[in-house]
């Protein structure tokens, strides 16, 4: 349904003139970095206390974090949130900028793994989603930032992609001591979970490398020759 709305909205939208949306989309990025920058603090802070006083290999496999009294809230409204999140795109559609195979790729992946893997509360978890707030915290808040008006440096851009590109190396990590530690019984997962994880952490991983280039290394060298 997704992507059928979106092609049809991009098919839709090509007689028309572009809606500016700039209040709107002040307020709905906004709203989307408040709630990650309290998921990341939240569920950052469970972490931190699990990886430093049970170690790695505890705050990989073990699953309180579906369960804590706080981190459980915070994990189910991560999962949640992978529904709304897709109000990003209307935006692209109805401003008509660029609609790029990364975006509505990672937007439909993104949603079902987050669903598939959440019923099943297997290991990894508490690493994957404290990771996507933290990164999520930093990018809604640029993105509210320049809808709003103000000027950003081009290098917040970069560190942003750059953040992104490190989530899928320390996710396919994640995905590599589940599957070791699951061999030993210790960690509760399953093999068929591990291989479409690491299938979409991978191609994110070249995706974004792909994007961090085009952005900012050919723009770049483009630039430097017309000066």
């Amino acid at each position: 349904m997704y992507a059928a709305l979106i092609f049809g909205g991009r098919h839709l939208m090509k007689q028309r003139e572009k809606f500016e949306l700039r209040k709107p989309l002040v307020l709905w990025s906004l709203s989307l970095a408040v709630f990650s920058i309290f998921g990341a603090v939240r569920t950052g802070a469970y972490m931190l206390y699990i990886l430093m006083t049970k170690g790695l290999k505890q705050s990989v496999c073990d699953q309180s974090f579906y369960y804590g009294p706080v981190s459980k809230f915070w994990a189910y409204a991560f999962v949640l949130s992978k529904a709304p999140e897709l109000g990003d795109t209307i935006f692209i559609i109805l401003r008509k900028q660029k609609l790029i195979f990364l975006h509505w790729y990672h937007h439909i992946t993104v949603l079902l793994y987050s669903w598939y893997s959440y019923k099943d509360m297997v290991a990894g978890g508490g690493w994957f989603m404290t990771m996507n707030y933290g990164v999520h915290a930093v990018m809604y808040s640029y993105y509210a930032l320049r809808a709003a008006g103000f000027r950003v440096s081009r290098k917040f851009a970069m560190l942003i992609t750059l953040s992104q590109i490190t989530q899928m190396i320390i996710g396919c990590v994640v995905n590599y001591l589940v599957f070791s530690w699951m061999q030993q019984g210790q960690c509760p997962s399953h093999v068929q979970n591990i291989v479409w994880s690491s299938i979409m952490y991978l191609s994110y991983f070249v995706l974004f490398c792909h994007f961090f280039f085009e952005a900012y290394i050919t723009k770049t060298r483009k630039a430097a020759k017309v000066d």
